[in-house]
């Protein structure tokens, strides 16, 4: 299955083609809540939540004391915008 072009925006991709991008970049899906998946990286952590308007990313406890870091991103912006943003850590 192959990806649009990444500028090409997020409501523009079927679903099984944000899950193989995710996937792609080492997304792990939970096996009961299908819309959460895992992200390890080597220095941080983090839940994307495939809600029903936008991708929420929570970076688990990269904040000051340890708190998560939690940012949206509308699916109008493309694949490019939301990999370089959620993908360059929190």
């Amino acid at each position: 299955m192959s990806l649009p072009s990444a500028e090409t925006p997020l409501y523009n991709h079927p679903l099984p083609q944000i899950e193989e991008w995710l996937k792609e970049q080492g997304c792990q899906q939970d096996d009961t809540q299908l819309h959460c998946w895992y992200l390890q990286r080597f220095n941080w952590q983090a839940e994307v939540l495939l809600d029903i308007e936008q991708i929420v990313v929570r970076y688990l406890q990269a904040g000051e004391n340890g708190q998560d870091i939690q940012r949206s991103f509308k699916y109008s912006l493309s694949r490019q915008d939301v990999e370089e943003a959620v993908f360059s850590g929190p």
